[in-house]
């Protein structure tokens, strides 16, 4: 039967079949307790899915079956992504899988293969991305925090900030400066670093809806072997742009603006608002703007599909879905009436949190890469502006 396909054997499916197996799998053991959650869930949280799916060996989709992964295509991991997307699953702690794992696989050295890839599969190490400082956020090449070459270790201070689920973690991968000298975009190198080390501090920041869901993590003469260098000395940024590509067409999909007009419609539904010509010109308008926003992002996913390199035009997804999704919010926060200032659920159970989704899709703008920075990029890299 079709549902009972060996793991081993999924693959071998055409795209239909193998998004079958993939959507009834899901159906069958997503714990429904935190389907379509409010907010990114920490650790002891998605816990329970992220060892559903490391049981069931479909944790890291991308990943070559000789490192316990699936070995799959570009394009049949977008399937399982979109999949997980429809029924509303929440992201697990995924630094590791998504990101380091595959740095890893394309930079690391077969020892460092050896000793960090295996914990990444059990859970035994949660990883977090130690990018941002204080004073580099978008204009992450700017970054002071140091890493200082002694005997065998890498001597590190400084800070980074706005860590997704730093108090999570116990593993971070991060962007320090080896060589002060060299020009910002040089001297930067990739590293691995114990957050249990001797030295380090992480403080969760609290959101304005109340979610400690950032960190700031503070280094403090943490010693780190020079064995846990990712690649060349002064050559992390490198390394650290080959992940920008996943990470805008991530940060571009849909599901936000999506999830966000669904709570909208309801609302519109609670408030007797359908009919109403100047609300539903409103919501055609948003409506459209989403299915514009589908559109482009099929095209890049085609792309992926074919396996074709994404450029840098693909920055327009980020831009797009991100300003969709705040103007979603806006919208529904001024025909919220008295609930517009409330972070608990309007209905009692979640479906309706307006403020809180509002407050959530302000930062979406920032994240990854402002949207300004996006603008420059498009700006110089695809309409050769000076």
């Amino acid at each position: 039967m079709l549902g009972q396909t060996p793991d081993e054997d999924i693959d071998r499916l055409d795209d239909e079949a193998f998004r079958l197996v993939v959507r009834r799998w899901i159906e069958a053991n997503y714990p429904p307790e935190i389907r379509n959650p409010p907010k990114r869930l920490h650790w002891a949280q998605n816990r329970p899915w992220f060892m559903r799916l490391a049981k069931k060996g479909w944790l890291a989709p991308g990943w070559p079956r000789e490192h316990g992964g699936m070995g799959l295509s570009p394009a049949r991991q977008l399937i399982m992504v979109e999949e997980q997307e429809r029924y509303g699953c929440a992201r697990i702690s995924d630094f590791g899988i998504i990101m380091l794992g595959p740095l890893l696989l394309a930079h690391g050295t077969q020892a460092q293969r050896d000793r960090f890839l295996p914990p990444i599969l059990t859970g035994e190490h949660i990883w977090a991305q130690g990018y941002s400082e204080p004073e580099a956020g978008s204009d992450l090449a700017s970054l002071r925090c140091e890493a200082i070459a002694d005997g065998d270790d890498y001597v590190v201070n400084g800070q980074k900030t706005w860590t997704t689920l730093g108090m999570d973690a116990n593993w971070m991968f991060m962007l320090v400066r080896t060589d002060k000298a060299a020009r910002k975009q040089e001297g930067i190198s990739f590293l691995l670093v114990d957050l249990k080390s001797r030295g380090v501090t992480v403080r969760p920041i609290i959101n304005l809806d109340l979610h400690d869901e950032f960190c700031e993590v503070f280094f403090d003469n943490v010693r780190v072997p020079r064995t846990n260098l990712v690649g060349e000395p002064n050559k992390g940024w490198s390394i650290a742009k080959s992940l920008l590509g996943f990470e805008r067409i991530f940060l571009g999909s849909p599901r936000q603006a999506e999830h966000a007009l669904s709570r909208l419609a309801l609302l519109a539904d609670r408030l007797r608002l359908r009919g109403d010509p100047l609300f539903e010109d409103r919501f055609a308008g948003l409506a459209l703007d989403l299915e514009d926003l589908k559109s482009l992002h099929a095209r890049f996913a085609d792309q992926v599909r074919r396996g074709e390199t994404l450029g840098p035009d693909v920055s327009m997804l980020k831009v797009i879905q991100t300003e969709l999704y705040q103007s979603i919010t806006g919208l529904m926060m001024e025909v919220s009436g008295g609930h517009a200032g409330l972070l608990d659920p309007a209905d009692g159970e979640g479906g309706l949190n307006m403020a809180s989704l509002y407050l959530q899709s302000r930062p979406a703008s920032i994240y990854g890469g402002s949207n300004e920075i996006q603008r420059d990029i498009l700006a110089k890299a695809v309409l050769d502006l000076p």
